[in-house]
């Protein structure tokens, strides 16, 4: 799959970066094409695709994070068990020009906010080693041992999620529009 162009969707002034949920078919190739840059193209993860069956999944949410307009990033999270509250966090993906822009973090504190305000209670993911201590600074914890997931080494990490009111503050924030000042507290 070759990658899309950008989307353009203008921020606020000062606010450089946007996170929020896929609404279109082509904020949807966004989300696919930063992931097969990611995890086919530069790590190769995965041979030639790395959809699954959670992207064919109507409940499977897919988040965009973009940097001045312009798409940089992405996450998807799904329910594992709705009556528990257990979803899981999956396919982060930072665009590389993006890296150091500090978008990580909002992409996961809104999948993070999306699961809470839709009455999750726990979040989890498996984390490449290299992450973990970004993870531990957003308030996620190790769960047991390393893993093989997708054929590496990965550590399984979870968190408490907020309540639903503060996930959907948390969500609409970040739908508006985090400003430079914001990203230091972050």
């Amino acid at each position: 799959m070759a990658p899309t162009q950008p989307v353009r969707s203008e921020p606020p002034a000062g606010t450089p970066i946007v996170c929020r949920r896929v609404r279109s078919p082509g904020e949807r190739a966004d989300h696919l094409a930063a992931r097969q840059q990611v995890f086919v193209d530069e790590q190769a993860i995965f041979s030639e695709s790395d959809t699954d069956s959670h992207d064919q999944d109507a409940s499977t949410i897919a988040l965009l994070g973009y940097w001045h307009g312009v798409y940089a990033g992405t996450v998807r999270l799904f329910v594992l068990d709705r009556a528990a509250g257990h979803w899981q966090g999956d396919r982060l993906a930072v665009l590389p020009p993006y890296r150091s822009c500090g978008l990580g973090a909002p992409l996961v504190r809104c999948a993070v906010g999306t699961a809470a305000a839709l009455g999750g209670r726990r979040m989890t993911a498996h984390i490449q080693p290299a992450q973990v201590a970004f993870f531990r600074r957003l308030g996620w914890t190790e769960v047991g041992e390393t893993e093989i997931y997708a054929g590496l080494v990965h550590q399984a990490m979870g968190i408490t999620l907020p309540d639903q009111w503060q996930g959907t503050a948390t969500v609409r924030r970040l739908a508006e529009g985090i400003s430079a000042r914001d990203l230091s507290r972050h």
